[in-house]
């Protein structure tokens, strides 16, 4: 919990904040050829290492959170490329999300228009997703009534503020069916394995996963079935609080942790499972927002060791590879396609889930995984990055493009919704007949083309 300094009599995030964390970092610079953006400005506040100084030197008392740190904190992807570089092993997520805390706590940034939308979003949709569900409905009626085209045809956009123009250009389309419609509460081993299975798992259905690729959940669930998984999968799931801490957010953060803890009890269940790169580095680091809790301290000790990426979990109980039969319907059995795939930040930097998801993409008849230049740079989604920070996303999705062009791929795998939504943008813009799917989903095709073949024959 956040302090009331004596002598500011402000709550202070940062100097509350252990501060072995904050003076962790060495200067050395290691990270600066890491960070996307000190590689676009050259701008030392603009890097982790001169943004810890500037944390550091809050929490000394030299100087106060003013207009121009909250600017510099949100101007910061939180990529984590930078604890992936750091030699001395600086916990920059803590200090991230204590230093976006320390802003959203000064009210340096607070305007109407921010003060609403952060109400409308944050507060309000995300601490219940039947009112994210809403929204859903109203951007499924927007994309398939009609009223989409309309407006774009009609010139309408052209009298928006360009940000607008922007946000519009970006909207998801959004599935007809939510995972509680499609995966029941609780999923039995498949085939061979209804014997008796080998695990017991919780799958997370996620917030922006659920709304717009509800079908990776059900490649998710199929999958661990047919590796021996008995799968829960709970209705009406919380969101994991993730958006909440990288905005400053922390007791709702704190919130949401412990409703999750309490829907799905970590003591229950072998694993809990997330499929969403970014979800799932937030959701590992649950005991470090309720370490101060008498009653979850444990237990968020215990979830933390609980929760898996998917690609993680596969890997690590010997996933079945698939047979002869390729992923794709259309593919020949002795052809191959062109794949490449795209690190999420999170997934690599944040969990350090890193060879996983390529060793299973390798294992799936009909892949030839070809490498994609700079695989660990940024894409520019970054949450809400993307919508915060149109410019510069923009310049990192550019860069992001020319290398995925120049690997020749037809798919592009990578396994974090807000990745799969910005290069299927990027797709758009740079005209490239590509589709961008998650790892997962691949090998879901391949074990049902199997199943095909084997009830054709």
């Amino acid at each position: 919990m956040a302090v009331i300094s004596q002598k500011e009599d402000k709550v202070s995030f940062l100097k509350d904040l252990d501060y072995s964390v904050i003076q962790q970092c060495m200067h050395c610079g290691m990270c600066l050829p890491t960070c996307p953006t000190y590689d676009l400005t050259k701008l030392e506040r603009n890097s982790p290492r001169g943004r810890i100084a500037l944390m550091r030197a809050i929490a000394d008392g030299d100087l106060e959170a003013t207009r121009e740190f909250g600017r510099e904190m949100y101007f910061c992807l939180g990529c984590l490329a930078c604890t992936t570089a750091c030699p001395a092993g600086v916990d920059y997520a803590n200090l991230f999300e204590n230093a976006r805390a320390e802003v959203e706590a000064s009210g340096k940034l607070d305007r109407p228009t921010r003060s609403m939308v952060r109400g409308l979003t944050l507060r309000w949709m995300f601490m219940d997703l039947r009112r994210l569900e809403l929204l859903g409905w109203l951007i499924r009626f927007y994309n398939k009534s009609g009223l989409r085209a309309v407006i774009k045809y009609s010139g309408i956009l052209k009298l928006m503020p360009k940000k607008l123009r922007e946000m519009e250009a970006m909207t998801p389309p959004v599935q007809d069916h939510l995972s509680a419609e499609l995966i029941p509460p609780v999923s039995a081993p498949a085939g061979e394995n209804t014997a008796g299975r080998r695990y017991r798992v919780a799958l997370l259905t996620g917030c922006a996963q659920d709304l717009i690729f509800s079908d990776v959940n059900v490649d998710t669930a199929t999958v661990l079935t047919e590796n021996g998984c008995e799968v829960h999968t709970p209705p009406e799931q919380s969101c994991c609080g993730s958006l909440h801490a990288h905005n400053g957010e922390y007791d709702l953060a704190q919130d949401l942790a412990r409703r999750n803890i309490d829907q799905f009890p970590p003591e229950h269940y072998d694993a809990i499972i997330t499929n969403a790169g970014g979800c799932g580095s937030h959701l590992k680091h649950y005991h470090e927002f309720l370490k101060d809790d008498p009653q979850y301290a444990d237990r968020a000790h215990l979830w933390d060791s609980k929760v898996k990426d998917i690609h993680e979990f596969l890997v690590a109980i010997g996933y079945r590879k698939p047979g002869t039969h390729p992923w794709h319907p259309e593919l020949p059995a002795d052809t191959q396609r062109t794949v490449t795939y795209h690190h999420s930040c999170h997934l690599c930097h944040g969990q350090k889930v890193i060879s996983q998801p390529q060793q299973i993409l390798r294992s799936i008849p009909g892949v030839r995984l070809a490498d994609l230049p700079e695989s660990q740079w940024c894409c520019g989604s970054a949450g809400v990055y993307n919508i915060t920070q149109p410019e510069t996303a923009q310049v990192l999705l550019d860069r992001k493009m020319k290398h995925v062009k120049s690997t020749g791929a037809s798919t592009l795998c990578t396994g974090n919704p807000g990745c799969q939504l910005q290069i299927q943008n990027g797709a758009r813009q740079h005209q490239l007949d590509m589709e961008v799917r998650h790892p997962v989903s691949l090998l879901a095709s391949a074990y049902r083309n199997e199943k095909a073949t084997a009830a054709g024959d």
